[in-house]
């Protein structure tokens, strides 16, 4: 993750939601990150607490909270990670876009960032082999939506 500490999925959350709220309205307040989270306000507090206690953000009771250079570079990270595991399941996998935003956000904490990485190398790859990558992301989209069963005929 390129920083000296590992977060829990719940702080990655967390800072993910803080930089989104930021880069839409500038700033974040805890009502803000308890809405987009659907958490209480006394779980925001102790998110923020432990948060500024990591160096990632600048948070006091009742002021506007941003991040630190550090929490912006962790920040980046889980958003990029979850942008490219969407972008995966939508464009390669031929997922639903709800269901691929479900399955980022649980995929991004928990894979290991070399899988995350191939994932990305893979997308890459068939960006650059156009048609060959088309043909074969249409090709698995067809194969999937005609419900075939998978390897274990399950």
């Amino acid at each position: 993750m390129g920083q000296q500490f590992k977060l829990s999925a719940s702080l990655e959350d967390y800072i993910e939601a803080i930089y989104n709220i930021v880069a839409e309205k500038e700033v974040a307040r805890g009502k803000d990150i308890a809405a987009r989270l659907s958490v209480s306000g006394a779980s925001v507090t102790e998110a923020l607490r432990s948060l500024a206690k990591k160096g990632l953000i600048n948070y006091a009771p009742y002021e506007a909270i941003s991040l630190t250079d550090t929490g912006r570079r962790a920040a980046e990270d889980v958003v990029r990670r979850h942008n490219a595991l969407k972008r995966f399941f939508v464009s390669v996998l031929a997922v639903d876009k709800d269901l691929a935003e479900q399955g980022a956000c649980r995929v991004e904490h928990a894979a290991p960032q070399e899988i995350i990485d191939r994932i990305i190398s893979f997308s890459r790859f068939l960006e650059i082999r156009p048609r060959d990558g088309e043909k074969l992301i249409k090709d698995f989209a067809d194969f999937c939506k005609q419900n075939r069963p998978g390897p274990s005929g399950k």
